[in-house]
């Protein structure tokens, strides 16, 4: 689904990502895991197209998508929801999912499994976003990138800043979204314990490069929570 080869970014002349490479498969969950500032972010947004990058490439499906614009690649079927939510605030929360339906024929309807996945929506289509909750946005941010049927989801730190049950509920909903087999899942996390319980394949970054990587059922005896304790 996603190949991700030798990709190096820089700001300024500061060399954010070194030589970094990973794939990911349709069906899996790939946790990136890594300290603050060492990239993990920069390389969500080289593969949205939101920053540009200097070397490397990025395939999806086969397709190279590093020179597209982000439009472009989110119509081809990735979903990103960025760090820190990004919902728009004085929307309503149909408003915000119908921006979801961006990439979509013109009428489409929200689908009805995202009401599904995320109950608590149902309730509330009515209320501007800014009005919710912190777990409840993050909650309509999954939702919103998930109305355009992504084949790739990108997750940069879902649980930062939620409560507990709601941390428990997103698991719930990238586990099933995993299990369907139909799309791949990048999830950019500190949370170890999340990440270990959805991780199918991990990666851990330090200074901008991809220093450890392998089964997620691993990460324990690789010794990961150690690497991001240092």
């Amino acid at each position: 689904m996603l190949q991700i080869e030798s990709v190096n970014q820089y700001y300024g002349g500061s060399h954010i990502l070194r030589n970094v490479s990973l794939e990911l498969e349709k069906g899996q969950v790939l946790t990136l895991l890594g300290r603050n500032g060492v990239g993990k972010t920069t390389l969500l947004k080289s593969l949205m197209g939101l920053v540009g990058i200097r070397s490397g490439r990025i395939i999806m499906d086969g397709q190279r998508i590093d020179n597209l614009r982000p439009d472009a690649r989110a119509r081809l079927g990735i979903g990103y929801v960025p760090q820190g939510r990004e919902i728009f605030p004085r929307l309503t929360v149909e408003e915000n999912l119908r921006m979801g339906l961006a990439s979509r024929p013109a009428g489409s309807d929200i689908p009805d499994e995202l009401f599904d996945l995320f109950p608590v929506l149902s309730q509330m289509l009515r209320r501007r976003g800014g009005d919710l909750s912190g777990g409840q946005q993050q909650q309509l941010a999954i939702a919103r990138a998930l109305a355009a049927g992504p084949r790739l989801l990108v997750l940069d730190e879902p649980t930062e800043g939620i409560q507990p049950s709601i941390i428990k509920d997103i698991e719930r909903v990238i586990r099933m979204l995993a299990a369907r087999g139909d799309m791949a899942i990048l999830l950019v996390e500190q949370y170890y314990d999340f990440a270990q319980a959805l991780a199918d394949r991990y990666c851990v970054m330090s200074r901008g490069e991809i220093i450890r990587a392998g089964d997620g059922k691993a990460m324990d005896a690789d010794g990961v929570r150690e690497l991001l304790a240092v």
